[in-house]
């Protein structure tokens, strides 16, 4: 695709449930989004991308799909999201929507449809049912499902089973069914007619599944899982895991369709996978010429604080997208891992860790994607155990994802904090603390964390605009350090815990102060 603006473009994830929150029920909506766009246009980014909005009984918050071509009553209508995207775009603004191909809700017309047909029916072959073990009392295979326990699910009493890789109300579609991907193209143009400028795809990588649904080979005395965090965190080789449920070679063929409806549509349009794969090679496939145009870059997000590590996945990333002539991305945090400070540390260390870090992606090639509230400094919220809305919460106990989806401090002293007009809390609830960290009381402050992503933004778009994608990284400055240059210039990152010298030339920006020496824990651009 020629338009290609989404190769260096700065993009706004909004988590619609916890952005903003116009109509007072306690929980975001469009018409919220809508009024909180010149923020993100004076915050300086390029795109928003858009979590799931559709008709959805909210069992995964809106991850489990009943309509994909209507809007929840929750989140607003048609008619908003026709103003939203006017708006937008007026704006200069690109929106991305969230595609879930992978699963429906167990309310959608097909599944309901699956379970009254009965075995063998058109119906049922849209989804993934097979017969259980052990004359049906046993589920047909040993997956897990990443929201813990089984994978599958028993049909009443009968011998046959559903799978399900989340939750028990999001049964998976069977892709080698060619009604699936009919529906899917369906889709894609509904959308596309209505002016959404890309798709970030959700288990990009998980359409098929290996055709036998053979067991997963495991180590022994490892137990099953298909859980997604498995990325190769170092880019080096290391034995890859069986995963016979994932990134099977047949899910590229549904992305080279995809390919061709986008291009009708023109050059500008896009879509973003959301694939957890194995190694660099695995995740650039995704993004090959006349297939995916991004692949998120989950290995920047879970790498440890260290030089070494973000040198590792740096090399690794541009090694990975250069035969294929794709743009890297990078993120750091989103609405399914713990906030970037929290991760780091916490307090204060943690923040100015996550600054520098964030300093450090933006300079680059490629995509930035931030994750809402990451420009106020939010940390990961400790959500008591009565408030949890998480599934994954509820399948297996352990703290879920709930801590970094809590909704968006705007303004005031007391929660909701200008969520919202009501008044009590939230759908999650906001911690007392969090006065000092608002948008409202943190514009226009000196030294505050949005002011220095407005700040950042603003010199990325302004020094960077131009300076091409080769990226050399400087040796012998020291263990803890991170050093390279791009274009005219040259980005320092200390993870060590002392100040360290810096190179030769005039400071462009910091992430905290800089007299001298660079100090622990901040990153700066030289030139």
């Amino acid at each position: 695709m020629s338009g290609s603006w989404w190769r260096d473009a700065v993009i706004y994830q909004v988590y619609v449930r916890s952005f903003a929150d116009a109509d007072g029920d306690g929980v975001g909506d469009l018409a919220g989004i809508t009024e909180r766009l010149p923020y993100l246009r004076e915050l300086g980014v390029d795109a928003l991308w858009i979590t799931p909005f559709y008709t959805s009984p909210q069992r995964d918050h809106g991850y489990d799909v009943a309509d994909y071509c209507d809007i929840d009553p929750l989140f607003g209508s048609l008619d908003d999201a026709d103003t939203l995207l006017a708006k937008a775009h007026d704006l200069g603004l690109r929106v991305i929507v969230d595609l879930v191909p992978n699963h429906s809700s167990d309310e959608h017309e097909w599944f309901q449809a699956a379970l009254a047909a009965g075995p063998g029916s058109r119906e049922r072959a849209r989804y993934i049912f097979r017969t259980g073990r052990d004359d049906g009392e046993a589920p047909p295979n040993n997956w897990a499902s990443v929201f813990g326990g089984p994978a599958w699910t028993r049909v009443g009493d009968t011998d046959q089973w559903y799978l399900h890789l989340f939750d028990t109300t999001q049964p998976d579609f069977d892709w080698r069914n060619p009604e699936v991907g009919d529906l899917f193209e369906e889709v894609l143009r509904f959308w596309l007619d209505r002016g959404v400028d890309g798709f970030r795809v959700d288990v990009a990588h998980g359409l098929f599944k290996e055709a036998s649904l053979r067991d997963q080979v495991l180590p022994e005395g490892i137990t099953a899982t298909s859980g997604q965090v498995n990325t190769d965190h170092s880019m080096v080789s290391r034995e890859l895991k069986d995963e016979p449920m994932w990134d099977q070679p047949e899910v590229h063929d549904v992305y080279r369709r995809w390919a061709k409806v986008l291009d009708e549509y023109g050059p500008d349009r896009m879509a973003v996978a959301e694939a957890w794969t194995q190694t660099p090679a695995s995740m650039a496939a995704f993004v090959r010429p006349g297939e995916l145009d991004q692949a998120f870059n989950f290995a920047w997000l879970l790498a440890d604080w260290s030089a070494a590590a973000f040198a590792d996945v740096i090399n690794g990333t541009l090694a990975a997208v250069e035969p294929v002539g794709s743009a890297p991305t990078w993120v750091l945090s989103n609405h399914d891992v713990v906030r970037h400070p929290t991760r780091y540390g916490g307090g204060a260390v943690g923040l100015a860790r996550a600054r520098a870090a964030t300093l450090t992606m933006l300079a680059l090639p490629g995509a930035s994607y931030l994750y809402q509230g990451e420009e106020l400094g939010l940390e990961q919220v400790d959500v008591p155990p009565a408030a949890r809305q998480d599934p994954s919460w509820f399948r297996t106990g352990e703290v879920g994802r709930d801590g970094c989806r809590v909704p968006m401090p705007w303004g005031g002293s007391a929660a909701p904090y200008d969520f919202g007009p009501g008044t009590g809390q939230p759908w999650l609830p906001q911690p007392a603390d969090w006065a000092p960290l608002t948008a409202e009381a943190q514009t226009g402050q000196p030294g505050s964390t949005l002011e220095f992503y407005r700040t950042a933004l603003a010199t990325r778009r302004a020094v960077l605009a131009g300076a091409g994608a080769d990226v050399e990284l400087l040796p012998d400055l020291g263990s803890d350090v991170l050093a390279f240059r791009r274009g005219d210039v040259t980005v320092v990152l200390n993870c060590g815990s002392a100040a360290v010298p810096l190179p030769a030339g005039e400071v462009v920006i910091a992430s905290g102060p800089v007299e001298g020496d660079l100090p622990a824990n901040t990153a700066v651009w030289l030139r």
